[in-house]
């Protein structure tokens, strides 16, 4: 296993910087799968929220390799999608996490966000499974405005009432999913989407914060170094108790010499 080129503590966030993203998304899934069995010597169940892009793909490849870990124990959720594309699309987050993760290691319970139905009730609907219980792992990454799951600036709130709400994406997070090559144009790209909201995110036991990559640099820098604010919805990370943000040199720059 790779070790760290630097590591960085700002306020209570953790930080890892790793010479590539390979390395990155190894050593975070073995931290990962760590804690996984570590909590699973400690009770019958462990509930597992998951995002679903690019910036995730080192790192889930490695977990769904992992070792001596029961996932038939494990509670799988993820934390957006989109309202409006076809239940087929590839596009979309449950495709996305099926194909990368759940038809690979097979957890006991997979709560997949539905394509079809009222928005507002699925909402709750939702909800209600998310709260059967505490969340004890968030895997998660930053967008490129910032966001952590949909929640861009213009509608994060870091104390939203709400489990899961509706939102409009704004235009830079649309853009980045023609720029991750999740849809061939923006006119393609969804409107709007279903996320879970920023307190749901910040409720979880153990956070594990997966950023790799040049066009996550200044989200990067603006969440180690901006005011807490939701214009960087993801500067919140730095208030959890436990939280890792994991990166590699092409998102993080240039590393101090020590």
């Amino acid at each position: 296993m790779i070790s760290p080129c630097f590591t960085q503590q700002v306020e209570l966030l953790n930080v890892q910087v790793f010479p590539c993203r390979q390395a990155m998304g190894e050593s975070s899934a073995s931290d990962a799968a760590l804690h996984l069995r570590q909590l699973l010597t400690q009770q019958q169940q462990v509930r597992i929220i998951f995002a679903a892009a690019p910036s995730q793909n080192e790192f889930l490849a490695a977990l769904s390799q992992a070792k001596n870990i029961d996932w038939s124990r494990v509670v799988a959720f993820h934390m957006d999608e989109y309202i409006g594309l076809p239940s087929d699309s590839a596009a979309r987050f449950s495709h996305y996490l099926k194909q990368h993760l759940f038809d690979v290691v097979c957890p006991g319970e997979v709560h997949l966000i539905p394509s079809s139905g009222e928005p507002e009730q699925l909402c709750r609907d939702y909800a209600r499974l998310l709260q059967q219980a505490p969340i004890d792992m968030v895997c998660l990454g930053i967008g490129e405005n910032g966001h952590l799951a949909f929640n861009d600036p213009p509608v994060a709130d870091f104390n939203d009432p709400y489990v899961m709400k509706i939102v409009e994406l704004d235009a830079t997070c649309r853009q980045q999913q023609v720029n991750d090559g999740c849809f061939p144009s923006l006119a393609a790209v969804p409107t709007h989407a279903l996320t879970l909201t920023i307190p749901t995110l910040m409720a979880a036991g153990r956070l594990f914060c997966m950023v790799p990559g040049e066009n996550k640099r200044q989200a990067i820098a603006d969440t180690l170094h901006y005011p807490k604010s939701v214009s960087c919805p993801a500067t919140a990370l730095r208030t959890h108790p436990a939280c890792t943000l994991y990166t590699d040199i092409d998102g993080f720059g240039e590393v101090p010499h020590v």
